[in-house]
């Protein structure tokens, strides 16, 4: 039973991680874990983490090909994101070993509803569509015509960048939960640029903090070899999923499963 189970969770975790841009690890951690209190098989949060996070490569390799496809990913930004995402994954991954089971369950909870709260207050606000011209500058025209413009500060964007990294390596979530309000509050991205940007983002960091938590043996490799199908797949039907729906559908979805995702944590 267990067994089928990965296989599931991992297409419900690269579908809703591709298609609000949140990597999959927000739903493959909480299974691990539940899995492990239900079953003799040892689960910790730092073997949850370690495995969920080879998972979200995979599952952001995936969707990121498919949003490549549909020319909606910025690769600039995302390189320059990257610069302080990877090294902040591999903190948050060393870090991670100092964490047990209640206060990991805790901590992550708490962290979940806090960003989805903060997603619903901000996007009633409205967008700065002219930012300031200095620091780096992106447009992207719509398939209605419209046009974005948004951008943000090196001096901003890397530490912010290094901080989403370490929660992403802390907690084996990928760090879209963070990345894509981010982008979306801080410098304007418009949602449908965002979350192919972020699942990019995801993607590189991802690796960076598999690689540490494999030195640290944090892998359950069977787990991952079960999750893996799913996520690759399911981060294909999410980006196709994300193309058909609008922006403020996808912004709703992504408030709806931090809420649910943190309410089950702290429970």
């Amino acid at each position: 039973m267990e067994y089928i189970l990965l296989l599931f969770g991992g297409l419900l975790a690269g579908t809703i991680g591709s298609l609000v841009g949140l990597g999959g690890g927000i739903v493959i951690v909480p299974l691990l874990l539940g899995l492990g209190a239900v079953s003799i098989l040892p689960m910790s949060p730092q073997i949850a983490v370690g495995t969920s996070m080879i998972t979200v490569v995979f599952t952001g390799l995936a969707s990121t090909l498919a949003y490549m496809k549909l020319k909606r990913v910025d690769y600039k930004s995302s390189l320059y994101l990257f610069v302080g995402s990877g090294p902040g994954g591999i903190a948050g991954s060393w870090v991670n070993r100092y964490l047990n089971d209640d206060s990991f369950s805790l901590y992550f909870g708490i962290f979940i509803i806090l960003v989805a709260i903060l997603l619903t207050l901000k996007h009633k606000q409205k967008r700065v569509e002219k930012p300031k011209k200095t620091g780096i500058q992106r447009q992207f025209t719509t398939t209605e015509g419209d046009i974005y413009t948004y951008g943000f500060h090196l001096t901003v964007a890397i530490p912010i960048a290094f901080l989403i990294g370490f929660i992403s390596g802390l907690f084996g979530i990928g760090g879209g939960s963070l990345l894509v309000p981010a982008l979306i509050l801080l410098f304007s991205f418009p949602p449908h640029i965002a979350i192919p940007t972020s699942m990019l983002i995801v993607f590189l960091s991802a690796i960076v903090s598999a690689i540490t938590h494999i030195t640290l043996g944090n892998v359950n490799w069977l787990f991952a070899l079960l999750l893996i199908p799913g996520a690759w797949f399911g981060g294909k039907l999410g980006a196709y999923i994300n193309s058909k729906l609008s922006s403020n559908t996808i912004v709703t979805i992504l408030r709806i499963v931090l809420v649910i995702v943190g309410i089950r944590m702290i429970v």
